[in-house]
């Protein structure tokens, strides 16, 4: 297995098997692409744009120090809430475009509430696995999985985005960096 992370999400490979780590924040710079929600298969309420990021490390004394994020992309997520006290335990149709250096990556399925009060109420917390319906050329499929904030209030001190990892197969020889 190898890893690489040279300006592009941390990707673990092995065969056929590719992995990528990033996270989302939700950023005015990068509004929802309203052809993305358009093609969900319900209709959203919620339609949400985000820059994509991945650590950046640095060595000092032999050992990798983070020293901050670096944008690799942006994506637009679009989900259907109909309870806005988002009782846990509801599961939320879901349907998100990743643009990423790799190329455009489409995911569906649903994500569940799990607390709408930590760490302070009005705070979302959710967990979900998609399925990759769209890849790029060279792929054929794959999941999604996220561990995401929903901050639909505002509050301060508190960010709307997630922590992804994409577990996508290549349909080629050897995966290329």
């Amino acid at each position: 297995m190898s890893q690489q992370q040279a300006g592009t999400a941390v990707r673990l490979q092995s065969g056929h098997e590719w992995v990528y780590a990033f996270r989302s924040q939700e950023d005015a710079a990068s509004p929802p692409d309203p052809a993305v929600c358009g093609a969900a298969p319900f209709e959203p309420t919620v339609k949400l744009g985000a820059s994509l990021y991945v650590p950046v490390h640095r060595w000092v004394d032999g050992r990798a120090v983070e020293d901050g994020h670096e944008r690799v992309g942006t994506a637009t997520a679009c989900f259907r809430l109909t309870d806005r006290t988002f009782p846990p335990g509801t599961r939320v149709p879901f349907y998100a475009r990743f643009l990423l250096p790799m190329g455009a990556f489409t995911a569906s399925g649903e994500c569940t509430l799990v607390s709408n009060d930590q760490p302070q109420a009005g705070v979302v917390l959710a967990g979900g696995a998609l399925k990759l319906v769209e890849v790029p050329p060279g792929f054929v499929g794959g999941v999604l999985s996220n561990l995401s904030v929903f901050n639909p209030l505002k509050l301060p001190g508190f960010a709307t985005g997630s922590y992804y990892t994409l577990y996508a197969f290549r349909n080629e020889g050897p995966a290329r960096p």
